[in-house]
C-alpha cells in the first residue's frame, strides 16, 4: 500500500493524466484522482495522488508543494483518513419531524 497526498489549489482544467505526469518525475504514481462535482462534473480544484513509498511521497510534498501550475500554487501534503460523517440525510441541523403539541 502507497502512501496518498492531498494537493490542492489545482487549476479547474487539470487532468489525471497531467496530476499523475506532474508527480511521476517524483516517483512511482500508483494513482492520480482529481475530484469532480458530482452534478457538473467540473473539477473542484482539488485531487488525490497514491505514491508507492513513503521516501517518493515525501520527495513529491518537498518538491511540488508551493509549485505553479496553471498560474496557482499547489497545496501538497499528506492525505488525512476521511472523517466518517454523522446523519448522512441531508442536513436539517439534527432537526426532525416537529411534534404537534395541544
Amino acid at each position: 500500500m502507497g502512501t496518498k497526498l492531498y494537493v490542492g489549489n489545482l487549476p479547474y482544467t487539470t487532468t489525471e493524466e497531467q496530476l499523475s505526469e506532474l508527480f511521476s518525475k517524483h516517483g512511482n504514481v500508483l494513482s492520480a484522482r482529481v475530484v469532480t462535482d458530482k452534478y457538473t462534473g467540473r473539477s473542484r480544484g482539488f485531487g488525490f495522488i497514491e505514491m508507492s513509498s513513503p521516501d517518493e511521497a515525501q520527495q513529491a510534498i518537498n518538491s511540488l508543494d508551493g509549485a505553479q501550475m496553471g498560474g496557482r500554487a499547489l497545496k501538497v501534503n499528506e492525505a488525512k483518513p476521511q472523517e466518517r460523517r454523522e446523519g448522512s440525510y441531508g442536513g436539517g441541523g439534527g432537526r426532525g419531524r416537529r411534534e404537534e403539541r395541544w
